[in-house]
């Protein structure tokens, strides 16, 4: 028997370093609003008053870098300084080029002279059955608890809550298997009307109780909220912020490996970004199509290349041993240019993405398990 805890965390919007992958993202919405080929990879610092943005763009759009940055500011709910940053006088600071002909060439020609992959690297995917999203039980419960502060935060006018915020969720393994939730932590950023005491209480009834799924609910979880006492200043006043940091929080809370490149900033051509999307999609597929209850998918790519260099399933000891490889060249979308058309990610759909994570969420093409009757065809007819 094999018994432990894991833990998963998750950031709300006004994270310094969601805020980033935000305005990231918003550029390469922007740009894909106005020329369906934009090629960009930016990423952003954000330190009190000041943002930099930074990367290489190929497009025809053009953008009012300071007006994006306010904007997006301002619909995460910072107001003035004392909250955590103004987006009325913000300094942006440019430094974004065209992409590098080198890059541009070996993607639009490739060595299969097909649209390849625009850059090399590893990607992984993951599925499970912990919840109806297939996903593991502590970051889908640590995303949805940031979601359900900000839809408080939003919508309550007399809400003392402000936008910096994070979650932890600690959940208890019984035999390898899910059984219960241990602790759960949230940290949020909050006015100075308040006591620690009211706050507490409002966040435990209001936020914590109300998400919590009804399977998994006990007197026995431990609360700790705003532990560390008041969290009055928050966001870029008190703390850096950069694109591509919270690249756990994006994926799988740690349940699985991660390939090492970030998402928010880059379009589909880079396969660090599109290609964990697949692999995603390959293993809830075969979670969904009863294959195996768990499944861990490894991709590589090369850069210039349009097929994958390996492709990598694991059931993780909860399926049958089957060529996997095999059925996944035979079914899926692996070159990049079936991915962007299969996903359609050349629309300017990446802002939402950039906060409560890249997985798990109906609204995202990837999550489809629409290939659940042929990987069924294909294994056991």
């Amino acid at each position: 028997m094999h018994d432990y805890k894991f833990t998963s965390e998750s950031v709300s919007e006004g994270h310094p370093d969601k805020i980033c992958d935000q305005i990231s993202d918003s550029i390469l919405d922007t740009m894909l609003e106005q020329d369906s080929n934009s090629r960009v990879a930016c990423e952003v610092l954000a330190k009190s008053s000041l943002i930099v943005v930074a990367g290489e763009v190929k497009s025809t759009g053009t953008i009012n870098y300071p007006a994006l940055c306010s904007k997006i500011i301002k619909d995460i709910g910072y107001t003035d300084t004392a909250s955590g940053i103004d987006p009325d006088n913000l300094s942006v600071l440019l430094q974004v080029n065209n992409q590098s002909e080198e890059i541009a060439q070996s993607v639009d020609a490739g060595v299969e002279k097909e649209l390849g992959a625009g850059d090399q690297g590893i990607m992984f995917g993951y599925a499970c059955r912990e919840t109806d999203e297939l996903m593991p039980l502590s970051i889908s419960l640590a995303h949805k608890l940031m979601q359900k502060l900000a839809q408080l935060r939003h919508h309550d006018t007399n809400s003392y809550l402000r936008p910096d915020a994070k979650s932890q969720v600690t959940v208890n393994y019984v035999d390898d298997k899910l059984d219960s939730i241990d602790t759960i932590v949230i940290s949020t950023q909050h006015s100075a009307d308040i006591s620690l005491n009211d706050l507490r209480n409002y966040v435990i009834e209001e936020c914590i109780k109300d998400t919590i799924p009804a399977d998994f609910k006990t007197p026995k979880i431990n609360y700790l909220v705003n532990d560390a006492g008041n969290f009055i200043v928050g966001g870029p006043q008190t703390d850096c912020g950069l694109t591509g940091r919270k690249i756990i929080v994006d994926t799988y809370g740690g349940h699985a490996p991660h390939g090492g490149g970030a998402f928010s900033g880059k379009d589909a051509t880079k396969v660090d970004r599109s290609g964990a999307y697949l692999a995603r999609y390959i293993a809830k597929n075969l979670v969904a199509a009863d294959v195996c209850d768990k499944c861990m998918v490894q991709l590589s790519y090369v850069i210039g290349a349009a097929a994958p260099v390996s492709i990598t399933v694991n059931t993780l000891g909860t399926g049958k041993q089957l060529n996997y490889e095999q059925l996944v060249r035979e079914l899926f979308p692996l070159k990049p240019r079936d991915i962007i058309n299969s996903f359609q990610l050349y629309r300017p759909i990446f802002r939402n993405t950039a906060t409560y994570g890249h997985f798990g969420r109906s609204e995202f093409p990837w999550e489809r398990t629409d290939l659940v009757e042929k990987i069924r065809e294909k294994l056991f007819n």
